[in-house]
């Protein structure tokens, strides 16, 4: 390719933020990473610090940008980002009000209940796709305005973003100057935006008790969307893409056309299956999303969201210190053959997909005096499997029977979590080389919307190599084990 120049992606996770440099041919160049602080101020509520990941961000880009040679030597910047995450800010002096809301935060369950009872779920659910959740953006900006004096106080003033909106703000100069804007994948997480409307839908405005006024413009996800302030790095650096962490890791498995269905294990597990053009409608309480938009026109995937993957792992490090590193979890398991009867429900933040109950608690069960740690870890393990499974049902009742499945994110690269899904579903798993999708598909984003790609089909050459997992588990285990499972989350559920 005649243009050597570099790709530089930003991708802001739930626990750390990264910038990685990658060629044309979605090689990785560089990375650097930088942990997030998380914060639990009060039970079921999860806050960051929007200017440490706009700090942390910003050193992490600045050594990218080093590594390649200058902001010359980078073509554009794609952004992608954990979806459904609120930071408000005042637009005069460019610095958050508050903390971000994190969308693990449960702290809107009671103001999501009360719509809910009053009727008003079928009209969400019909213009957004969306159920109404704690999760998304909506409900966690009514409760800044409710809550937080300096956000009334602003007046026109106050903005409010997801995260990539917040970080294009800062990269664009801030302070009064910086572009309020976000991509058409964020915008449809807020549960403020028709699937089919071009704008910001009034009478969910209305609803929520927003106003227009505090939130950003809709763009495409990828094309000339703004630039950096020459000052951050030297010279302006064209920033071309930007989307939701799922929505990006669906680009980069090229998932772009109906019957790809792919799924992240990240912090929270997500699956995807293209829709096309055709408006994603699901009968077993499945999300409608964004998955592309160029010129105003968009494409669409249905979405089936689990909020604890990664983060059960996480808790079991960090919380009760029964593991010092993640990798250690694949040799746990296999030193055991099976869990012990031992079942984990990880609703260490509500169920999702396709549950969606917010007041159900995590929970083990089967515990016995010949329970090990090797049994927990395992049984934390296979948790990945069996909730992937219900989704798959769900899948299925909408008539999107999966075929196969291209699974990616962090725990995608232990080998027993790729194969336990493979023979619990009992189908094909293929997980590509690069396990860091999320990352790679804002690359494609940003490659063809600075015209090194004309598409993102002909983009996803970037893809490169996969591994194909083939079930290979007994159907009477297989059974054995969804029973039990579904046993476990019907006792979680009462």
């Amino acid at each position: 390719m005649a243009d050597d120049r570099a790709i530089l992606v930003l991708d802001e996770g739930t626990t750390s933020t990264r910038a990685i440099l990658y060629a044309a041919d979605g090689a990785v160049l560089g990375s650097a990473q930088k942990e997030l602080t998380q914060f639990y101020p009060n039970p079921g509520w999860v806050e960051h610090d929007a200017a440490e990941i706009w700090a942390k961000t910003l050193y992490c880009a600045r050594a990218m940008v080093t590594k390649a040679g200058g902001a010359d030597r980078i073509a554009a910047i794609g952004i992608t980002n954990q979806r459904e995450t609120v930071v408000a800010w005042d637009r005069a002096t460019g610095e958050p009000i508050c903390p971000a809301i994190v969308w693990q935060d449960r702290r809107t369950e009671a103001r999501c209940a009360d719509l809910r009872a009053a009727g008003h779920e079928p009209i969400v659910l019909a213009k957004t796709g969306l159920v109404l959740d704690p999760y998304f953006s909506a409900t966690k900006m009514r409760w800044i305005l409710d809550h937080v004096p300096a956000a009334r106080a602003l007046g026109d003033r106050l903005a409010f973003g997801t995260v990539e909106s917040w970080l294009v703000y800062k990269l664009t100069g801030g302070k009064g100057g910086g572009l309020h804007i976000t991509d058409a994948t964020n915008a449809s997480r807020t549960m403020l935006l028709a699937l089919d409307g071009a704008d910001w839908d009034e009478e969910l405005l209305d609803l929520h008790g927003l106003d227009r006024v505090s939130l950003p413009t809709i763009t495409d996800t990828h094309g000339a969307l703004g630039a950096t302030d020459a000052a951050l790095f030297g010279a302006a650096i064209p920033i071309c893409g930007l989307a939701g962490d799922q929505q990006a890791a669906t680009i980069g498995q090229a998932c772009l056309n109906p019957g790809a269905v792919k799924a992240t294990l990240g912090t929270g597990a997500f699956v995807l299956a293209s829709t096309g053009t055709t408006l994603p409608r699901s009968n077993h309480r499945l999300l409608g999303t964004v998955l592309t938009q160029s010129g105003g026109v968009r494409t669409y995937a249905l979405e089936g969201s689990i909020f604890v993957a990664g983060s059960l792992i996480q808790w079991l490090r960090d919380g009760l210190g029964m593991i010092s590193h993640s990798p250690e979890t694949e040799v746990l398991a296999r030193s055991v053959p099976d869990a012990g009867g031992i079942i984990i429900v990880p609703a260490l933040s509500g169920l999702g997909a396709p549950h969606w109950r917010a007041d159900v608690r995590g929970s083990i069960h089967g515990l016995t005096h010949g329970a090990t740690r090797a049994h927990i870890i395992r049984a934390a393990l296979e948790a990945m499997a069996h909730q992937i499974a219900d989704l798959r049902d769900a899948y299925a009742g909408d008539g999107c029977d999966w075929q196969s499945l291209r699974l990616d994110g962090g725990m995608s690269s232990n080998d027993f979590v790729a194969q336990d899904m493979a023979d619990v579903l009992g189908i094909t798993v293929e997980r590509p080389d690069n396990v860091e999708t999320t990352a790679l598909g804002a690359a494609m984003l940003a490659a063809v919307g600075c015209g090194l790609y004309p598409d993102l089909n002909a983009a996803s050459v970037m893809r490169g190599g996969a591994k194909a997992f083939t079930p290979a588990m007994a159907e009477p285990v297989r059974h054995s084990r969804l029973s039990s499972w579904h046993k476990a989350v019907a006792q979680a559920l009462t």
